[in-house]
């Protein structure tokens, strides 16, 4: 078993994990956002006091904030850096023409969303560099063995059965039937499959396994029970990466919806939220195993940065997109109140979260079996 990373790692892991990724976030606000001849006030990676920073010829104030939990671009004319509503007539009048909230809902609508698209960009990249590198993981479905005992023997799966689709979703390679399985334990799944030729049909229930890691954690996953000869690697000519990524970063956005709904939906613990010490930790992990394992948690986070923020919570990008559809829809601005209402929610909806998922956090690393035994 490895030994946990020490802290200084894990916070110098923290920080260049989350630092690039926030400000390839920004970024994508920021550039569209001039693009559209919207004026910026603030650039920040980080929150709270000012560490470092520099003001530019176009009057940008560049910094970096001392607690490294996220940043912010505010435009001329926002309330504050979460871009609140404001009423478009306490806007002065030379700052009009560069105030973000007076320009076509359309390009609002882009600015805000260019921030979540830069995350799923940067990990599209990440991934095209890989394949370049190693080629795609593109294993074949079929079932080189079969585990006695497993959920695939009882459902009747023998070597040699070529595996088409899981619950109806297609799994064109063993990495997606592996995938789709492992964040379903103790579920009943529907298998198509295909032997000598012909189609069949079975169902499974997919058996829970514990794990544990290197570093001692452990976790449930789904077991089918059916193992493939060796992972392939498939060349793919130039053309064909950066097509090849976008879908493999679409499939592992749709894993983070799959995981998000069952833990909505009650399928999954809640307990399987983790917050900033949880993302600190796994970033120190990745750090210590080597510069390959690490860029490649990157791309991970990157798209759950992105998705993240294209949930539609006020606060969120998701959330003023959200109003821009409603506002393009109805011709007219959702009025201001609604619009405070809605964000003061949406705050204390993260912050609760934030909470929920520190205590969350607290409870992996044994904080309170340590309490627990000394009161006891």
């Amino acid at each position: 078993m490895l030994q946990q990373p020490p802290l200084w790692l894990i916070l110098i892991a923290f920080i260049c994990a989350i630092g690039p990724l926030v400000f390839i976030h920004e970024l994508g606000h920021y550039l569209v956002g001039k693009l559209f001849g919207v004026g910026a006030e603030t650039f920040s990676i980080g929150f709270g006091r000012e560490v470092v920073g520099w003001t530019d010829r176009s009057g940008t104030r560049w910094k970096v904030g001392w607690l490294p939990l996220g940043g912010f671009v505010r435009f001329v004319g926002d309330m504050n850096p979460a871009s609140a509503p404001v009423d478009p007539e306490e806007i002065p009048q030379e700052l009009r023409a560069r105030s973000l909230h007076l320009k076509p809902v359309w390009q609002r609508f882009l600015i805000v969303l260019a921030g979540p698209m830069a995350n799923f960009l940067l990990a599209i990249v990440i991934f095209a560099a890989f394949f370049a590198t190693l080629g795609m993981p593109r294993t074949p479905p079929v079932a080189f063995r079969v585990a006695p005992g497993s959920a695939a023997e009882h459902a009747g799966l023998i070597r040699g059965d070529h595996i088409v689709a899981v619950d109806g979703r297609t799994t064109a390679s063993f990495e997606e039937l592996a995938t789709y399985v492992i964040l379903r334990p103790g579920q009943d799944a529907t298998v198509d499959y295909i032997r000598q030729g012909q189609h069949r049909r079975a169902i499974a229930r997919i058996a829970v396994e514990e794990q544990q890691d290197a570093f001692g954690q452990r976790f449930r996953i789904g077991r089918l029970g059916v193992y493939a000869q060796g992972r392939e690697y498939v060349p793919l000519k130039p053309l064909q990466l950066i097509p090849a990524a976008v879908a493999y970063t679409g499939r592992l956005t749709r894993s983070m919806i799959d995981g998000l709904w069952q833990i909505v939906t009650g399928r999954r613990s809640a307990k399987d939220l983790g917050g900033p010490l949880k993302i600190a930790q796994i970033a120190g992990q990745q750090a210590s195993l080597g510069a390959f394992e690490f860029i490649q948690l990157l791309a991970l986070f990157s798209i759950n940065l992105g998705f993240i923020n294209l949930l539609p919570v006020p606060v969120l990008d998701g959330g003023h997109l959200f109003f821009y559809a409603v506002e393009a829809v109805r011709r007219r601005p959702v009025s201001l109140q609604v619009q405070d209402w809605a964000f003061r929610g949406g705050l204390a909806l993260i912050l609760a979260l934030l909470l929920f998922t520190t205590f969350n956090d607290l409870g992996t690393f044994g904080l309170w079996d340590r309490l627990e035994r000394l009161i006891g």
